[in-house]
């Protein structure tokens, strides 16, 4: 039997994936996406926040709005806490699988066809097209668009390199008395080489908070400890369920295309050294990635050559902001516990405030970085480990 022909074959039904179908589908572009779940959507590992500039930048669907955010809580190692509060909401959190199934609809009215279910188990790139293992057939497709989150199985074996490191995740929904501002905990006692957060949730059916860490070791014990600290406070009702974990890739991996093949989103490494999240980065990168796509399938060129002017796309968008982060990254995963709560006594009293209230952005942190070690006391703090 022939192998089902079309023209891209997308590996993943993420938000990533399903804004690439999206997009590729509006201009006659033959698109299958094959989703390994059984629904799109399910299961939720993410957080859920989106920066409220992502819905018009990248055209997203207001209708997985839950509530927004103006107010966050920085929390020291030691409880000290810093309070930032925006005029206007800053970002919104989505619930993800009304977010996902959004997308979906939208990719299937623009002519996309969705395979939920449907794992992709094998890929040959050849000179012609590339072939798929779906389930147990065979599909031909003229180019492949891995969005398969952080699973890097296809990209080893593409020889296209690795996430540089990564970081743990664990989180978890769970109902609240009353929704607090969002928190965010820092300590090694808590989350080494990350942090803890609390956000709160608001649907129809009650108040909820979403728990969980961000940590190089130990996410179960550091979800634990972080659910200790609030659940209280916010009036959590534990369930006894476990958090859903996560891997969280911190850095690009070496080479995001090769012959026929573009690789996206979390799939690509394409996440916030600093603060883990990846739905704006995804989602941009595949409306990058489709741009070059539709080029080359026009013109018939799907070589590596030709392909290659997507990593200079988001490089050239990406590539200081990721710079940025993993610098400030290295120097305060250095930092002791003590050396976090000077700065945050610092921030209490010399300045940093109003630095971060003229510099922050939600989708974009080198301008606050840079300022940041401008400012003489803080860029004290943050290379003293390094000349410690």
């Amino acid at each position: 039997m022939s192998a089902l022909q079309l023209d891209v074959l997308v590996v993943g039904g993420g938000p990533a994936g399903l804004y690439a179908a999206e997009r590729l589908a509006k201009r006659g572009i033959s698109t299958l996406v094959c989703e390994e779940h059984a629904a799109v959507g399910a299961p939720v590992h993410c957080t859920g926040i989106l920066a409220s500039e992502s819905f018009d930048v990248l055209g997203l669907p207001h209708g997985a709005t839950l509530n927004t955010l103006t107010t966050a809580q920085f929390v020291s190692p030691s409880g000290l806490r810093i309070p930032y509060s925006t005029p206007t909401p800053v970002a919104a959190v989505i619930d993800r699988v009304v977010f996902d199934q959004i997308l979906a609809q939208r990719a299937e009215a623009a002519g996309a066809e969705i395979r939920v279910g449907t794992r992709v188990s094998l890929v040959e790139t050849g000179p012609s097209s590339v072939r798929a293992l779906v389930g147990e057939h065979w599909i031909s497709a003229r180019l492949l668009i891995m969005a398969c989150g952080a699973n890097y199985a296809f990209q080893r074996r593409f020889g296209l390199g690795v996430p540089r490191s990564y970081l743990h995740t664990a989180q978890r929904e769970l109902p609240a008395r009353h929704a607090g501002d969002v928190e965010l905990h820092f300590g090694q006692d808590l989350a080494p080489g990350g942090f803890g957060w609390a956000v709160p949730i608001v649907r129809e059916s009650g108040t909820y908070v979403r728990v969980g860490v961000m940590t190089s070791t130990d996410p179960l014990g550091g979800y634990a400890r972080m659910l200790a600290r609030v659940a209280g406070p916010w009036g959590i009702k534990q369930t006894g369920e476990p958090p859903r974990q996560k891997l969280l890739p911190l850095g690009a991996i070496d080479r995001t295309y090769a012959d026929r093949t573009l690789v996206v989103g979390d799939a690509a490494g394409l996440v916030k050294p600093t603060t883990g999240g990846g739905i704006h980065y995804s989602m941009l990168s595949a409306k990058l990635a489709s741009h070059v796509a539709v080029s080359a399938l026009e013109m018939d060129r799907l070589d590596a050559g030709t392909l290659a002017s997507y990593e200079r796309a988001w490089r050239d968008q990406l590539g200081e902001e990721f710079t940025e982060q993993r610098s400030l990254r290295e120097l305060v995963t250095r930092l002791s516990d003590r050396e976090v709560d000077s700065f945050f006594e610092l921030a209490r009293t010399d300045g940093i405030m109003p630095i971060v209230r003229k510099t922050a952005q939600f989708n974009h942190h080198r301008h606050l970085i840079r300022a940041l070690l401008r400012h003489p006391p803080a860029r004290k703090i943050l290379f003293r480990s390094m000349l410690g």
